[in-house]
């Protein structure tokens, strides 16, 4: 944080991907990815459809050769969310994408190729008034960089990164936004940390790339990531994962509301139980998660495992139970509402939601 307690993040310029502002004094924004083939727009816009009710904001399609350029359109046509066009090697495809009505371009510069192919996709993204990110990713590193001994990864990236950007920015070009991914927690920590230090006005895509499989993929990036949000740094995030795509974007909006960024569904604060329990909690807790996915209102809903403590213990919740032999208290903010019979908690829970909330479950 700055001396004048200015995040990092706020000091960035501001770009639009679509209607979606990334930047400046603008929310950190939630991403994600389409597993589905392009060239096959319906399957494509059942997934976006379903990415955007889980509350992505932005999403990125693959656009690995030229003859998916006519599903690409359509998507783009029909799509609730903004899309961007993921290009490699070929520029002449990034050219097309922006023409199709892409919203955003995703390049990376090290596998592009000549400058004057890179300079011809600024042109034409500029001619269409959208922006381009720029990904320098750990596993296609501009040769000139990847081949160095005497630097490090992060130091790669990073003069990889700076390079990229400053070449766009001395042909005109600042509607940029700035990834560097790697794997490894740290490599992305320190990447990231210098980054937004050396080029405090560029908006950053954060993301740890690469991460696994649901459970390793989530802890990785909610430590990489989470430590750099916390610390101010970061302006829209993907998280990737080894799964259906709207589980990255599950994560990314628990992550916001862990650190309290934003808060898109419903917070469940639970105790770990212990011996004190009479109740099995467990599956009584299951069952509150299950239903509260499908809650829209950003309240937090305790379910505790001991009537003694626990409307005290999360007192800052907006509505909880507290379980004990055969029966919990229902309470609000800490405070007792009623009694009600333990095969009655969940459902008496819920009935006070849809009262206070309007929401239903």
């Amino acid at each position: 944080m700055t001396s004048s307690n200015t995040l990092p993040r706020e000091l960035t310029h501001q770009v639009h991907v679509g209607p979606v502002a990334i930047g400046g004094d603008a929310p950190v924004s939630v991403q994600s990815m389409c597993t589905t083939k392009t060239d096959d727009p319906a399957s494509t816009l059942a997934q976006i459809g379903r990415l955007a009710d889980a509350g992505c904001e932005i999403v990125r399609v693959a656009i690995p050769k030229p003859d998916v350029l006519d599903g690409f359109q359509e998507i783009c046509e029909k799509s609730p969310l903004p899309v961007v066009a993921d290009i490699h090697f070929d520029h002449r495809l990034a050219i097309e994408a922006a023409r199709r009505g892409a919203a955003g371009l995703r390049i990376n510069p090290g596998n592009i190729g000549s400058w004057d192919r890179v300079d011809a996709v600024i042109d034409e993204a500029g001619a269409a008034g959208i922006p381009i990110r720029v990904g320098v990713n750990a596993g296609s590193l501009d040769r000139a960089f990847d081949e160095r001994d005497d630097m490090t990864l992060p130091e790669k990236l990073v003069a990889s990164a700076v390079s990229h950007i400053e070449h766009f920015e001395a042909r005109g070009f600042t509607d940029v936004v700035l990834s560097a991914k790697a794997h490894s927690v740290p490599t992305t920590l320190e990447t990231y940390r210098t980054l937004s230090r050396e080029l405090p006005h560029v908006p950053l895509h954060v993301g740890v790339t690469e991460a696994g499989t649901l459970r390793q993929g989530t802890v990785k990036n909610c430590a990489g990531v989470g430590i750099l949000l916390e610390q101010g740094i970061g302006n829209t995030i993907r998280l990737s994962l080894t799964a259906d795509p709207v589980e990255e974007v599950n994560v990314a909006w628990d992550l916001l509301s862990a650190l309290g960024l934003r808060r898109l569904h419903p917070e469940l604060v639970s105790c770990p139980t212990c011996g004190r329990c009479q109740v099995d909690l467990i599956p009584i807790a299951e069952e509150v998660s299950r239903r509260l996915a499908r809650v829209k209102a950003p309240i937090s809903v305790a379910v505790m495992g001991c009537v003694v403590n626990g409307p005290g213990e999360s007192r800052d919740a907006d509505l909880g139970i507290a379980c004990g032999r055969g029966q919990g208290i229902l309470f609000a903010n800490g405070e007792r509402i009623r009694n009600v019979a333990e095969g009655d908690m969940v459902d008496e829970l819920f009935a006070e939601i849809e009262a206070r909330f309007g929401e239903r479950a």
